[in-house]
């Protein structure tokens, strides 16, 4: 229900046109609202994430929203992502979670609104940052890495953040901490995970950046 049904069918609403601005714009209320509500059961804020994250395309596409809105976007997306500590993707009986993923979709689609301001693709950059690996031992398996790249790389072709920015986030993305050094993850999980993720993240964003 909520992949085929739910997701596929608003999608397709939307990308059709077939949703009026004055309903458009109730999603992007309701859907906001849900995304910071926390959920016990792990859904409500993913599957409002990814719904937003089509709600942000029309917008994108022929804007409805005002800049107070899509700065509100902006901060939710950014919020939630920092707030994530829900890691589970894929139940074959409970279906997806996915909110890392989800979250990206959403930061993806509003990187690429060249509505945005140069602090508003900062946000963005900084929100990605927190989970590209994550505290802990989770190692991620269901494509995060390679959806968290997007909107680093679409923020990248707006060419509006400074090669100095951009030397100073990729040299935090270089950085063993809270490790001592690269050699010595391998002693733990923690580690393994650290690098793990991190790994994926870098070769996701060389494979695209070099695809051209």
């Amino acid at each position: 229900l909520r992949d085929q049904v739910a997701y596929e069918g608003l999608a397709t609403l939307l990308r059709g046109n077939l949703i009026s601005p004055e309903t458009i714009q109730q999603l992007r209320s309701s859907l906001i609202a849900q995304m910071v509500t926390p959920d016990p059961d792990g859904f409500g804020q993913p599957f409002a994430a990814l719904l937003l994250a089509e709600v942000a395309r029309a917008d994108r596409v022929e804007p409805v929203f005002s800049a107070e809105q899509r700065a509100e976007m902006v901060d939710a997306a950014a919020d939630y992502m920092r707030g994530i500590n829900d890691y589970r993707g894929f139940d074959e009986t409970q279906g997806w979670r996915h909110g890392v993923a989800h979250d990206a979709d959403l930061l993806m689609q509003l990187a690429m609104n060249p509505a945005l301001d140069r602090a508003q693709l900062l946000e963005i950059m900084d929100a990605v940052d927190t989970q590209i690996a994550p505290d802990g031992m989770h190692f991620y398996i269901y494509g995060e890495s390679r959806r968290l790249s997007r909107p680093i790389l679409f923020v990248a072709m707006r060419g509006i953040v400074t090669d100095q920015e951009w030397a100073d986030w990729f040299a935090k993305l270089a950085s063993p901490a809270p490790f001592d050094d690269w050699g010595s993850v391998y002693t733990s999980q923690a580690g393994l995970a650290k690098l793990h993720n991190t790994r994926n993240f870098a070769e996701a964003i060389y494979v695209s950046a070099t695809a051209n």
